[in-house]
């Protein structure tokens, strides 16, 4: 067994200057041409097994943060619910490879963030009509880590459905409509999971509030996931969605990004009976049937030589609220759920766990999930979370918004330190 002193870790950004290209946007933040210190860790907590071990600092002096991601250029994005109760003071905050808070801008009701390959970002979150009045929103910035956020387009329920165009504004149920979740794929599409009252899966023009729409990177209404159950628990359910990850993720790259329009969605909805809160999409596109969406049935292969917990066990989550997908090589599921305080790790066959060293005797995945209550019934240790709320992964480190302790935890595996 390899003894861990105490060191820093070092990592060299080494950005290069992208091909003209409409997929991408151009890098201008200054930091991300610079050598920085990218964490420390404590020996202390470097476990014996395989797992994952603290990255210091985490990120505080956020308030209750609901989501994290880090972007193709590099900057990590937290949205914060500054007021619980008042949508209103909600706020975007952008920070350096340091960690060092370079900008915030109030976006009322924010829930979500995302960005393209453009480096577009979008925000989920309320388009405000008056004090008591609003409406579920994507807000379409740019120039935001620059410290120069301009709003490209906005786009607002029901309008940006296009199975309302000819349709009557709903009222009270329209209002009711939330953007839950944002993806990006490889050619800017933008995916947006969305839940709702109204789920009429027989109407000949509007389509169902649950599901996911697909926006064209012109944010014109392409889709919709025809076919997913709105109302019931299933393989293919969209009941309740929480969040929404694809195979296209950070960093930026020229070559190997995945092409897939698969997705990986969580359902949170406790007013039902939910079997399977974690669920593989596969999308594909037919030549006569147009796209079609369905279930990953291979995920049902519970395979006990290769692992000992699955992601389809029948209610293995009790409310997962955010999910993703590593884009790397190692193609890991991550799911956080609140109601345990935990985040689980698949892989993409399903199986929890992660790989076992090439030179142990281990087969099976190791499992590596973590969180909770720690021994001592604190919540606030660095494996433990406080109604964690996000989560996502970058240059295999491992990000989770811990909103009820303030602070953006990271995280690697041990055996990458190697």
């Amino acid at each position: 067994m390899r003894v861990y002193s105490k060191y820093t870790l070092i990592w060299i950004v080494l950005l290069g200057t992208l091909s003209s290209c409409s997929l991408f946007g151009d890098k201008k933040n200054a930091t991300s041409d610079q050598v920085f210190q990218q964490g420390q860790i404590d020996p202390n907590l470097v476990t014996n097994s395989v797992g994952y071990v603290p990255l210091y600092p985490f990120i505080t002096g956020v308030t209750a943060p609901v989501d994290v991601f880090v972007g193709y250029d590099e900057m990590t994005y937290v949205v914060e619910d500054m007021n619980p109760g008042d949508i209103k003071d909600n706020r975007l905050s952008v920070f350096d490879p340091n960690g060092k808070r370079v900008y915030s801008i109030v976006i009322p009701g924010a829930t979500d963030v995302t960005q393209d390959r453009r480096l577009h970002v979008f925000v989920a979150g309320r388009k405000m009509l008056n004090d008591s009045v609003n409406f579920a929103a994507i807000f379409h910035i740019i120039n935001v880590s620059q410290g120069n956020a301009q709003f490209l387009d906005t786009l607002v329920h029901p309008n940006c459905d296009a199975s309302r165009a000819q349709t009557s504004f709903r009222g009270a149920d329209d209002v009711a409509v939330q953007f839950t979740g944002l993806a990006t794929l490889y050619d800017n599409t933008l995916y947006v999971s969305r839940t709702g009252p109204r789920n009429d899966v027989n109407s000949s023009v509007a389509v169902p509030d649950n599901g996911v729409l697909v926006f064209d990177k012109n944010m014109n209404n392409t889709g919709y996931s025809q076919g997913l159950n709105p109302n019931e628990s299933s393989l293919k359910s969209c009941v309740g969605l929480s969040a929404i990850a694809t195979n296209a993720a950070p960093p930026q790259r020229l070559q190997g990004v995945s092409t897939s329009k698969s997705f990986f969605s969580t359902l949170a909805d406790k007013s039902k009976t939910i079997e399977f809160r974690a669920l593989a999409i596969n999308v594909v596109d037919n030549p006569d049937a147009g796209t079609m969406y369905g279930e990953s049935s291979q995920f049902l292969n519970f395979d006990f030589s290769k692992a000992n917990r699955f992601m389809y066990e029948p209610l293995r989550f009790k409310n997962p609220v955010d999910c993703y997908i590593a884009p790397d090589q190692l193609n890991y599921y991550f799911v956080v759920d609140d109601e345990t305080d935990s985040v689980y790790i698949f892989t993409n066959q399903g199986f929890e766990g992660v790989n076992p060293p090439a030179n142990s005797t281990v087969k099976k995945q190791i499992i590596a999930s973590f969180g909770g209550i720690g021994k001592d019934g604190s919540s606030t240790g660095p494996f433990n979370f406080n109604n964690p709320s996000g989560v996502c992964y970058f240059n295999r480190t491992l990000y989770v918004a811990d909103k009820g302790n303030n602070r953006i935890c990271r995280y690697k595996l041990n055996v990458d330190l190697q």
